[in-house]
Formats: structure tokens, C-alpha cells, sequence
């Protein structure tokens, strides 16, 4: 992409007023990936209808799936279709897991208002050095930065770790202090992907690690966590599928007390993503079971559209509390 655009003139903003406000109020505001029409629609209009903020967040995958060129058009016509409905909902645009500068770079120049730069899996110094290189580009520009210190396991995207690493809480305040970043994805337990736990029949998901989290708010009071890997692959929508002719036997993620839980501490960004791809497969397999002879994408991809929508006011009402801050 040859010339460089300010996400203002997208109609976005960035996250630093999203995150103060949602720590204040004691909630967390949802960071939704997407891939096509479709789910942009589909979260814009469920946070539009629950007076939510939003980030919509891109992964490196999905920017190459949708092309840098039209997903800036894409942003912009959605937040005019959001305006046009009356709605004044704050809507960031986000680089989820970036894994270089150039990368992000590309990213703020082509409109995104905050970016991830993620180095987690680098040693500790390495992965300051490329996250300070990336605020101090975004910063200069208003564009707000995320950084990982730990490891999440699973798979998502490009992003894969057969292991997860919890943060070391005594690496935090150094790593901010070093990096001038704006926000901090912690590994408490969360995991990416719809296979987040092994566990058996009757059997609960372990815990997620809280003592970890108030150590961390203890070293940094007042800065802005944030949780990845946090979809809870809502059990009606995994049977769906099984029952249309999917396979997705033992999937399960994190219990939404435990993300309300979340919410109501220092995490101010709660990352969603294979929820929403249960809900859009689980809708579109049912679509194809009900009517095999069904062949017109917008039957199918609308319904599925509608589903993801109900998933979205669901999560800001009744798990996030992001619903009604607008």
C-alpha cells in the first residue's frame, strides 16, 4: 500500500479511552476478530444494538484473506453504516499477534488505530527491543500498542505453542517501563483455539490463574490487561455442528464466570474469536442439514450473519458487561 491514511479519517479511534473507561466502570471491552462481510457486520450491528464499544481485531492471516487494500475500505464503510443507524459506539481497529515491526508498520499506515506486537515466545530482552521499536512508531502516529509477556498454547492462525507459559508477574513492570506500551495480553490459563482443555467426562476446566493476575495489578495498578484465548465454545453451538455432520468431539473453553470474573478486575480487552467461527459453522451447517438443496450464499452466510449477531449483544450483556457503556 503506497500512501499511509490516519485511522481518523476512518471515523476509528484507538483504545486509550476505551481501557480507562472500562477499568473505571469495572468491565471489559470485546476484541472480535473477523475475516469477511459478513462477521463485520455481524459484530458492528450487535455492539451497535448493545451500545457496546468494539475492537474489531485482524489477525496477519486474516489481513492476507480479506487484502490490506479492501480491508481498509471495509473498516470504513462499516463504521459509516454504524453511523447511519444512529449509533455512536467507539470502534477500534487492531492488529492481533503481529509478529514484526514491518508488519505493524504496514498495519498503522493502512489505517489500523492499535496494534499487538507479539514476541512472547522470544527471550525477555529481545521481545522489549521489537515492542519498543513498535511504540515508538505507533506512538508518534496516536495509535496505540499491545504487547505479550508469557505464552498461550494452542493453535489460531498463524500462532501456535504446544506448551503455554504462565507470566512471571516479577517481569511486568520493567517490561512496561522499557516498552512504553499501553497495554499487556497475560497467560493465566487462557489458551487459543476450541480445544483449550483436556478434561473428562464430568470433569471441570482447571481454574484460571487469578493469584497470577492480582500480582500482576499488584506490580502495575491501573494498567490495562488484557486476556487472549477467551472464548468459552459455547456447548450448543459445538453440538450443532456434531449434529450437522461435524466432528468437533472434546472441544471446550473457558467458563464465562470465570471471564466475568476477569472483566470486573484490571483486563480491559477480552479476546473473542472461535466462539464466533462456532457460531457462524454451527449456522451454516444447520442452513445445509435443513435445506440440502439451499445453494445461495446470502440464505446461508445471512444466517449464519444473524447468529453471530445474538452471539455478540449475548457476550457484551452477559459476560464482558460492556452492553449499555455507550
Amino acid at each position: 500500500m503506497s500512501e499511509a491514511v490516519s485511522y481518523k479519517d476512518l471515523g476509528l479511534v484507538n483504545t486509550r479511552e476505551m481501557f480507562r473507561q472500562a477499568f473505571a466502570g469495572g468491565y471489559a471491552v470485546p476484541a472480535y476478530n473477523f475475516n469477511n462481510m459478513e462477521q463485520l457486520q455481524a459484530i458492528l450491528l450487535g455492539c451497535a444494538e448493545s451500545r457496546s464499544p468494539v475492537i474489531l481485531q485482524v489477525s496477519a492471516g486474516a489481513r492476507r484473506y480479506a487484502d490490506p487494500t479492501l480491508l481498509r475500505y471495509m473498516a470504513m464503510g462499516g463504521v459509516k453504516m454504524v453511523r447511519a443507524l444512529g449509533s455512536s459506539i467507539p470502534i477500534a481497529l487492531h492488529l492481533d499477534h503481529g509478529d514484526s515491526f514491518e508488519l505493524a508498520r504496514s498495519c498503522i499506515d493502512s489505517g489500523f488505530s492499535s496494534v499487538m506486537i507479539d514476541k512472547s515466545a522470544l527471550p525477555f530482552d529481545e521481545n522489549v527491543a521489537t515492542t519498543r521499536q513498535v511504540v515508538q512508531y505507533a506512538h508518534a502516529r496516536d495509535v496505540t500498542v499491545e504487547s505479550e509477556l508469557g505464552v498461550l498454547g494452542g493453535i489460531e492462525d498463524e500462532v501456535a505453542h504446544e506448551a503455554s507459559h504462565y507470566t512471571r508477574p516479577e517481569e511486568v513492570q520493567q517490561f512496561v517501563e522499557r516498552t512504553g506500551v499501553d497495554s499487556l495480553a497475560i497467560s493465566i490459563g487462557t489458551s487459543h483455539g476450541a480445544y483449550k482443555f483436556k478434561v473428562g467426562p464430568g470433569e471441570e476446566p482447571p481454574p484460571l490463574r487469578f493469584d497470577i493476575l492480582e500480582e500482576v495489578e499488584r506490580r502495575i495498578p491501573g494498567f490495562p490487561i488484557v486476556l487472549h484465548g477467551a472464548s468459552s465454545v459455547m456447548p450448543e453451538h459445538v453440538a450443532t455442528i456434531n449434529a450437522c455432520g461435524g466432528k468437533m468431539e472434546g472441544a471446550v473453553g473457558v467458563p464465562e464466570d470465570q471471564l466475568r470474573r476477569a472483566a470486573r478486575s484490571a483486563v480491559c480487552k477480552i479476546n473473542i474469536d472461535s466462539d464466533s467461527r462456532l457460531a457462524v459453522t454451527a449456522a451454516i451447517r444447520k442452513a445445509f442439514a435443513e435445506d440440502p438443496r439451499s445453494f445461495d450464499p446470502r440464505v446461508y452466510l445471512g444466517q449464519a450473519r444473524e447468529a453471530l449477531k445474538r452471539l455478540i449483544v449475548y457476550k457484551n450483556e452477559k459476560v464482558l458487561g460492556s452492553a449499555g457503556r455507550v
